[in-house]
């Protein structure tokens, strides 16, 4: 049996190179994305950075701690507190104590209109914690003095330098009498302890010359504070996360990437297996003339599998091996992933790609034996190459079954859960479940849809057109094989982008319906609170309305079991109604106060009037009256409470409407001056909407494309191998055709013809799916509360369907061209 499956891979090598190419391919792809996941499962390894020559440092714990009939739950607090200043000054009887403080001190840059260089403030005795050393010049000693980092990307600074320094008590000139090192995870600039604790009152950290022991002693356990020593104190930097949490997008993409890969990889690999075995049908009926059983061509079919299958696994994983570095160094220069982001030492990607493979195509390849150990002796007599009874009952089962799931599930969650089909994984992997269902129907839908396509040039004159359609008609398993790769390009592309397009139309639909302030005013840095200064200039600005909220956030505990936080903001009732129209679905946003909170449909209690138990985001305990109830959207209408039950969060937003009869030009120009040297970005609304409206170079989509890119790359080589496969079996045909009459550039048209009609066939059925699946997407919105059109990626279905035409005739001509140059007599009467 091995050397019969041998001697058939040798005589149609043809038919076994596109089963190989495809499969490596396909390994190789899944190879790649696996060896750079494996490095996304750890963060590296980084020691303590602020705190790096401290013994012990002491800070707020930051966790809010609920009881439960499960046990204690826990759950991080939005504004964690400061350390209080008796219990400072009862840590310092045990040693030295050195107060931390952290806040705002960007250097202003001499040229107006440019931006200033973002630094953080700390007190100068905390500086040995990290430790800061001097390079240049002496500490501070006077209030207006200030020792600066060196080496980041802002200006050049030099000790005696003056400089402006931009702090929350404003901004005042300032001399640099000396320059530290910097360490890389911060720019800071240094003050005089008193100066520090003018500036930011609250201590955020207390770095304690003690033993540990005692610290946590003198504490006890329930101050509500943690004690860092050793590599714990890396839990103090500034975002100690940001390594694990950069990993995390870059996690969801590559896997995204590694299961997409897997699909097409399954489906063309499948496809492929299956037209090699239709074309070996009077070989088979040969074989069974000869006396061999069905068993003995199931066996073989399989045998030959497996030994393809374990070449192209063997290949595609060394093409993985040698792919994965660019993949990682093309995710790095995209920004998909962090500059440091690097290729681990795991080989178990490797393993699982090869052991990916080879059950793939076995896999394949056991429904292609069952149907070549079905083939009759009367097989080898045929001579019209028409596709007949092309659909087994069991197919049609399989096909009915899937098609069912595919449309059934999304059904389903229309009526229990629209949001859920607005999240990744029901937006990916429901195309796949519709695409299953088409391939399988495709040789019942190829006929009808090919005859639709070919109708009017069977009209035009000349033979071309009619030849294109019956030969479509006829050869349905050729044209299925050949379209099969091109609906899944199809599907998938305008599935995928559609729907993230259509989702990123949504939310910006969503914002530009909530905002009707005239500006939008917010701090020039991220995640900072807008300036006092400015806040105390614009408090009274002739003829405009201002509502001014905090970012904050309310936990609450659901069904006893699970604390779940949720962005808020902090507002004032009788303004918001000014700046903002919000999608309440029950209650009135006129009835928050300082009793009451705004909650979505989200929320599991959303019945107006009823109390609700929260947690604020300074972990204080607050019982709350449901005042209104909000749409759940596209999942950014958040929760609204007053600024009383803010949690010590500060003013971050200012959203400002011209009032009737005020002059816009005077709001603006007053804004604008208030801004001035305060770090305060001042934005009309159109400005400030334009980030959420769809853009084509953000991350997401980025991602999108490169995911598309590696899935594309598989349907392409499985669509170029069939067509060479399926030319290559045609040269009786063709040369049937010269002998009719045709000329060679006749014959080649024909063929470019067929290819593009296949590929047309394909692109409809790709195009049915995608209009299911945003159809669905649409539905969902709709239901959500969002009124949002359905945004289709026109250009980018014209681009993935011109490229598979181009590559189909391409494809296509080259064997053609091959078997033209026999004589047609010779190869008329040639053998298979």
């Amino acid at each position: 049996m091995l050397m019969l499956a041998l001697r058939g891979i040798r005589l149609r090598w043809v038919t076994f190179v596109g089963s190989f190419l495809a499969l490596a391919l396909g390994v190789g792809l899944i190879a790649a994305t696996g060896l750079a996941l494996a490095a996304t499962f750890d963060a590296p390894e980084r020691g303590p950075e602020r705190f790096a020559a401290a013994p012990v440092v002491v800070r707020a714990d930051g966790l809010l701690r609920v009881d439960t009939p499960t046990g204690t739950r826990t759950a991080p607090v939005d504004r964690p507190g400061p350390v209080p200043p008796g219990l400072a000054a009862q840590l310092a009887s045990l040693g030295r104590t050195v107060e931390d403080r952290s806040f705002p001190a960007d250097i202003m840059d001499p040229h107006p209109g440019q931006d200033a260089d973002a630094r953080v403030g700390h007190p100068w005795s905390v500086a040995a914690a990290a430790p800061y050393r001097l390079a240049t010049g002496r500490a501070p000693a006077a209030p207006g003095e200030v020792v600066v980092t060196t080496g980041s990307g802002g200006p050049r600074l030099r000790t005696g330098d003056r400089v402006r320094v931009r702090t929350p008590a404003g901004s005042e000139a300032r001399t640099v009498v000396g320059t530290v090192a910097g360490r890389g995870f911060e720019d800071a600039v240094f003050f005089t302890d008193d100066e520090a604790a003018r500036i930011s009152p609250d201590i955020d950290a207390l770095v304690v010359y003690a033993a540990a022991t005692a610290v946590r002693d003198a504490l006890g356990p329930d101050s509500g504070m943690d004690v860092l020593t050793g590599h714990d104190r890396r839990r103090a930097d500034p975002d100690p996360d940001r390594d694990a949490r950069a990993l995390v997008s870059v996690n969801a993409l590559l896997g995204t990437a590694a299961g997409i890969t897997l699909f097409v990889s399954a489906a063309v690999v499948a496809s492929t297996f299956s037209y090699a075995v239709a074309q070996r049908r009077r070989e088979f009926g040969l074989l069974r003339t000869a006396g061999a059983t069905p068993g003995q061509i199931r066996r073989s079919v399989l045998a030959e599998s497996v030994l393809v299958g374990v070449a192209a696994s063997a290949a595609g994983t060394l093409l993985g091996a040698g792919g994965a570095p660019l993949l990682v160094r093309r995710m790095s220069e995209a920004g998909l992933a962090p500059s440091w982001f690097a290729l681990g030492d795991p080989s178990w990607p490797l393993h699982t790609a090869f052991w990916t493979g080879v059950p793939v195509a076995t896999a394949a390849a056991l429904v292609s034996c069952h149907r070549a150990g079905r083939t009759a002796p009367t097989e080898a007599l045929r001579e019209a190459a028409v596709d007949s009874r092309v659909m087994p009952v069991s197919r049609w089962a399989a096909a009915v079954l899937v098609l069912l799931l595919g449309l059934g599930l999304p059904a389903l969650a229309l009526v229990t859960d629209p949001g859920d089909l607005l999240g990744r994984k029901s937006y990916i992997t429901r195309p796949m479940i519709l695409i299953v269902g088409c391939a399988l129907l495709a040789p019942v839908l190829v006929r009808p849809v090919g005859r639709l396509l070919t109708w009017l040039p069977a009209r035009l004159p000349g033979a071309t057109g009619v030849l294109v359609r019956e030969n479509t008609a006829a050869g349905v398993r050729r044209t299925a094989a050949v379209a099969a790769p091109v609906l899944i390009t199809v599907a998938l592309a305008a599935s995928l982008t559609g729907t993230v397009a259509t989702l990123e139309e949504a939310r910006a639909t969503e914002a530009r319906t909530a905002t009707t302030a005239d500006f939008v005013v917010t701090p020039g840095q991220e995640g900072r609170p807008l300036a006092p200064a400015f806040l105390e200039r614009v408090r009274d600005i002739d003829g405009a309305v201002l509502s001014a909220s905090r970012s904050t956030a309310v936990t609450v505990l659901e069904e006893n079991t699970a604390l779940v936080s949720s962005e808020a903001r902090a507002v004032d009732p009788a303004r918001l109604a000014a700046v903002a129209k919000l999608p309440v679905t029950a209650g009135r946003l006129a009835d928050l106060d300082d009793d009451a909170i705004v909650v979505n449909e989200e929320w599991l209690t959303t019945r107006v009037g009823d109390r609700v138990t929260v947690w604020l985001g300074d972990g204080s305990e607050r019982s709350l009256r449901i005042a209104a109830v909000l749409a759940t959207g596209t999942g950014d209408n958040g929760v609204y409470v007053t600024p009383r039950n803010a949690g010590g969060a500060d003013v971050d937003r200012i959203d400002v409407e011209v009032a009737p009869g005020g002059d816009r030009r005077a709001v603006a120009a007053a804004l604008d001056t208030a801004a001035a040297d305060t770090g305060t970005r001042v934005a009309t609304r159109a400005v400030w909407l334009a980030p959420t409206a769809p853009g084509p170079d953000d991350h997401t989509r980025t991602g999108l494309r490169m995911i598309l890119g590696i899935a594309l790359l598989s349907t392409a080589t499985a669509l170029a191998n069939t067509l060479v496969m399926a030319t290559s079996g045609r040269g009786r045909d063709l040369a049937v055709l010269r002998l009719a009459g045709a000329t060679v550039p006749q014959v080649l048209r024909l063929v470019v013809a067929e290819a593009v009609a296949a590929v047309g066939v394909g692109a409809v059925l790709g195009g049915a799916v995608a209009a299911v699946n945003l159809l669905v997407v649409w539905g969902a919105l709709a239901l959500l509360g969002v009124t949002s059109a359905v945004v289709v990626p026109w250009a980018m279905l014209g681009l993935v369907v011109a490229a598979a035409a181009l590559l189909a005739a391409g494809s296509a001509v080259l064997p053609a061209l091959s078997a033209l140059r026999t004589r047609p007599v010779e190869l008329a009467g040639s053998r298979e």
